[in-house]
Parts: C-alpha cells; sequence; structure tokens
C-alpha cells in the first residue's frame, strides 16, 4: 500500500478497497455467491467494489454506538418479503460509489435492538431493481476515489444474497482476516510522505536562490530535516505495527495509535513540502498540491482521532476483562 501510495495515495486506496472487499467474499460468503460475484470480479478488471456502512445520520455511531440505544446507527431499513429483502433507505459518502458494479451493504433488519444486534449485510449489485446512484461528491482530495450517495426505493434484494447471518452483519467478518484498516491507512500516508520528500530533495537540489543553491539555505535543510525525520518514524511505526499483526499478537491499541500518528505526519510533512516549493507550491507546482489536498483526507478518515482514543479505552477494558476471567479460571 506504501508503495503505490508513492505513485497515487487514491490509486492505492481503490486497490485496497476491491482486494479487501473480494477477500471477504472468499472468506465469508456461501459457494453460490462465490459463483455469482467472486468470479466475475477475478474475470474483469474494471469490476469495482464497494461498501455501503455511512448515512448522513450515522457514521461514528456505527463504530461505537451506544450500548442502550438502538436509535443509533444506521437507518437504512430491510424487512423480508418471502425470499426477498425491501431495503429503503439511503447511504452517504460511499467509496467507489459511482463506479462499483457490487456493494456490500449493511441495513437495520431488527430496529428494536442496538446496531450490532440487529444489522444485516447484503451483497448489491449496481442493476438490483429499486437501487440507484444518487449524487457524486466533488472532493477536495483524492479524486480518483471517488465517493457517492447511494439511494434505496423498495430494492428487491433475494435473500441468498445475505453475508453471513440475519442480524449477524457486524461479524460477518468473522472468518476473513484481510481487513487491516487504520494500519492499511497509516501505510498510505507513509508512500504520500516518501513522495514528498523526494519532490523536496529534488527542488532543493535544482534550484538556487540568493546566488546558492536552495538546498544550501539552513531554513531549506531544517525543513527537509524534519520531513525525512518524520517519515522515517512513521515507517518505524508501521512496520512495527505490521510485524505484531503477522503475529497475532493482542491488540495493544497501536493499530490504532498508528493511524493518529500518520494523521499528523502527512499533514505536516506536505505543508513542508508546500513551504519550500514557495508560491510554486501554493500556486503552480501541481503535483505539491495534489498532495497537500490528499493530506487533508487524513483528518476525518474512518473516524477522526478522538474517536479512535476511546476505540482503544473499549480495547483495554476488554482486555482486562478477559485477564480477570483467565485469573479466575483453574489451571
Amino acid at each position: 500500500m506504501a508503495e503505490l501510495a508513492r505513485g497515487d495515495s487514491a490509486i492505492s486506496k481503490t486497490f485496497s478497497q476491491c482486494w479487501k472487499w473480494s477477500h471477504l467474499i472468499a472468506a465469508s460468503s456461501t459457494q453460490d455467491q462465490k459463483e455469482r460475484f467472486l468470479k466475475p470480479f477475478l474475470a474483469d478488471d474494471t469490476y469495482v467494489l464497494g461498501k455501503g456502512g455511512s448515512e448522513a445520520n450515522a457514521g461514528s455511531d456505527n463504530r461505537m454506538p451506544p450500548e442502550d440505544d438502538p436509535r443509533a446507527g444506521w437507518k437504512l431499513r430491510a424487512e423480508r418479503k418471502g425470499d426477498e429483502w425491501l431495503l429503503n433507505g439511503e447511504k452517504l459518502f460511499i467509496a467507489n460509489g459511482s463506479v462499483a458494479k457490487l456493494f456490500f451493504v449493511d441495513a437495520r433488519t431488527d430496529p428494536n435492538v442496538g446496531v450490532r444486534q440487529g444489522t444485516t449485510m447484503f451483497l448489491i449489485p449496481r442493476e438490483t431493481p429499486g437501487f440507484r446512484v444518487g449524487k457524486v461528491f466533488n472532493k477536495r482530495g483524492w479524486r480518483f476515489y471517488q465517493n457517492a450517495e447511494l439511494i434505496f426505493e423498495d430494492a428487491r434484494v433475494p435473500h441468498a444474497n445475505v453475508v453471513g447471518a440475519v442480524n449477524g452483519g457486524v461479524k460477518a467478518r468473522a472468518t476473513d482476516k484481510s481487513e487491516f484498516g487504520d494500519l492499511e491507512l497509516a501505510a498510505n500516508a507513509l508512500g504520500v510522505c516518501d513522495d514528498a520528500v523526494g519532490i523536496a530533495m529534488n527542488y532543493a537540489r535544482t534550484q538556487s536562490r540568493a546566488g546558492k543553491p536552495l538546498i544550501d539555505h539552513q531554513v531549506i535543510q531544517l525543513k527537509l530535516n524534519e520531513m525525512y525525520m518524520l517519515t522515517e518514524a512513521l515507517r518505524s511505526f508501521v512496520m512495527r505495527v505490521a510485524w505484531e499483526r503477522d503475529r497475532v499478537l493482542p491488540d495493544s491499541g497501536n493499530n490504532v495509535l498508528v493511524m493518529n500518528y500518520s494523521t499528523d505526519v502527512i499533514q505536516r510533512v506536505t505543508r513542508l513540502n508546500m513551504d519550500i516549493h514557495g508560491a510554486e507550491g501554493c500556486m503552480m507546482n501541481a503535483r505539491v498540491d495534489k498532495l497537500v489536498r490528499d493530506a487533508m483526507i487524513w483528518t476525518h478518515l474512518a473516524g477522526d482521532t478522538v474517536q479512535r482514543i476511546k476505540v482503544i479505552k473499549r480495547l483495554k477494558a476488554i482486555a482486562e476483562a478477559e485477564a480477570e476471567v483467565d485469573a479466575g479460571s483453574p489451571d
């Protein structure tokens, strides 16, 4: 992901989005679903995948829903009618929404319980009756990685397209270990930082100011040093978390923290790159400007910094509870 992002961050994310959702089909879908969806995906390089989660009034509370409030979370409703489900509602800011041929969509199938107990995941092809793509959003960054609105008006989805169990949508990925979420995004940020450092170094070596190469000016040296230092620190953190994931070590919260750190680093490094380019960075150099705009995406990407800190708190509470159970068990 880092190496792809060094070429283009949005293309890297488009690749990972399709990669991880195709693995979900392979890991958690029925043999019939694999025949109908995985084979076409493998045969067609334009068969892009998407995931319909976020809604206009249901975003962050899907990741950390209030346990005692069934009104929190997704509002898209699915009602069973014989061998079909009728879906009504909307999804918003859906990645690959304007181009995907197949979507994984989370819908509420039991509105009387919390989102974690009353949600079902559906496989929904683009040509599903009653389903259409709405507004395509004009984004500041990641413009290649398009986001759109998904609209469901009595969309008719066969029961055979349910992923896993009814009301078990949150657990649909239980057998799939391909999703690497925050680590993936931190690796993407690393690639952007690598690109920014390379661009800044090349510019400083080839431009002159006040009669000497730009790179000989102390203020430029300090900025280059900071860019490189932050990028290498991020690289070490990303690789450490990847090492921990490869060895299936207990989640200490590093998977979340590396994302928070990458959010700060990518925005600082791309801004320094723009500073080094001076007026050209702000007005004339499209590549420098693009990296800054792509970095802005990290401000609110798969949640925000505060929410991820709350996730760490929840992880530690779960770990402490498990430790108490283990301590009370007989040898």
